[in-house]
């Protein structure tokens, strides 16, 4: 099973709480709380891979753990050069 990453924000023109998950173009969800949302976009993820597949759609590999790696090291790198501006 992929592991998406899955953004949740609230809209006040839906009032409500909106999640989508930017690697699958088009999968989005609605709740009306944060809980209902990620509850409801877990299954629109469910129904987007399977109808990718049936389609023969390529479907995208999650990327959430490489982008999160990527962003760690250089928030080390602006903390490590930053130390050392404070510190001369």
């Amino acid at each position: 099973m992929y592991k998406y990453a899955i953004e949740i924000f609230y809209s006040e023109e839906d009032e409500g709480y909106i999640a989508v998950v930017p690697e699958l173009p088009g999968c989005s969800a609605f709740g009306e709380t944060e809980e209902e949302a990620l509850r409801e976009i877990k299954i629109a993820i469910d129904l987007w891979l399977e109808t990718a597949k049936k389609d023969g759609r390529e479907i995208p590999k999650p990327t959430g753990k490489e982008i999160l790696s990527t962003l760690v090291e250089k928030l080390e790198t602006f903390r490590s050069t930053h130390s050392q501006r404070v510190g001369t």
